[in-house]
């Protein structure tokens, strides 16, 4: 399959993009605008496959878009591109439902047409994979439980709710338009390549300079941490074996509280790195708690049963490998 990624030079993107290219026989039409979390290096990897073709393009642009499908008459969309960052879309929610409603609503109408286009096997392959995240879902709070495919959407964050808004619109195309649709709702990722404005690869470039390791409120916050290559491997499988309207919680089990992460990264450098920068005595006395962010949420979980038994996937990567192997990587390029 020629298969359509957006955001394929973010984090999460690339890792897809990789996936793809060395995995599997598939195609890809990569399609970002580079904004500054993008990582330009992957492209020069990515050049080396005859299969991986760049576009650079804004995916609010219908006419520039338009142009992508034309030129590269796709098999499928995997819709990964947008703003990610709570702590930016707190600050500045505008960009957020731009690129997240407005993107996905213009990426929506521009797939319909050009799906209602095809003819034969073609059209009966057309698949639209939405990628969204647990944070749609909302707070578990403090008593327990997990999130399956059923329960209700609350969004505490600028950003939740823009991705939230795009997931609605995503369904209201499949069950109006009959767009052959999917939706996935993963936990936090983590990994190399990871912009370091997110929590694991911050913490890492701080300790490493010797300045503070921020942490927010009390640290008790739970999350559960997903390798971003068993999430690449679990979106090629939706997109070949999912069942058109159905979504899928994509997570790995491996729930951590804020606090405990940090703690472990400390652990890990202390044993890779026992060279500290001058002040330092142990990582984990750079640990420094600030003022919470506003709506916070407690604890995201993930039930995902449906994933496993549907459609045969399992996380290969164990969170004590995953920890080692990101550190590892961000060490030989912070370095």
């Amino acid at each position: 399959m020629q298969i359509l990624v957006t955001g394929g030079a973010g984090f999460i993107g690339s890792a897809l993009v990789r996936y793809i290219l060395t995995q599997t026989d598939h195609s890809v039409i990569n399609v970002d605008m580079l904004t500054y979390a993008a990582n330009t290096d992957v492209l020069i990897e990515f050049a080396a496959f005859e299969k991986h073709h760049f576009v650079k393009a804004n995916i609010c642009d219908s006419h520039e878009m338009s142009g992508v499908f034309e030129r590269y008459t796709p098999d499928c969309v995997i819709h990964l591109a947008a703003e990610t960052h709570v702590d930016n879309s707190i600050g500045g929610p505008d960009i957020f439902i731009q690129t997240n409603v407005v993107g996905t609503q213009t990426l929506l109408e521009l797939s319909r047409s050009y799906w209602l286009g095809l003819e034969g096997r073609q059209r009966e392959r057309f698949r639209y994979l939405q990628v969204s995240t647990d944070e749609v879902y909302g707070d578990l709070g403090r008593d327990g439980g997990l999130f399956n495919e059923s329960s209700s959407y609350c969004p505490s964050s600028p950003y939740s709710a823009s991705k939230a808004a795009a997931d609605h619109l995503v369904r209201a195309w499949g069950r109006t338009y009959g767009l052959p649709v999917l939706v996935t709702c993963c936990s936090n990722n983590y990994g190399p390549y990871q912009h370091d404005e997110k929590l694991i690869p911050l913490m890492i470039k701080q300790a490493l300079a010797g300045k503070p390791l921020p942490i927010y409120g009390d640290g008790q916050q739970v999350r559960d941490w997903l390798y971003v290559d068993d999430h690449a491997a679990a979106l090629i499988h939706v997109l070949e074996k999912g069942t058109p309207g159905e979504t899928y919680n994509v997570g790995a089990n491996n729930e951590h509280n804020n606090l405990e992460l940090v703690r472990r990264i400390c652990s890990v450098l202390e044993d890779k790195i026992p060279d500290k920068p001058r002040g330092v005595c142990r990582y984990e006395d750079l640990i420094t708690f600030v003022e919470d962010r506003p709506g916070h949420d407690h604890r995201y979980g993930l039930d995902t049963h449906k994933i496993h038994n549907a459609l045969g996937w399992l996380p290969e990567i164990g969170f004590d490998e995953g920890l080692s192997n990101t550190i590892d990587w961000y060490l030989e390029v912070l370095r």
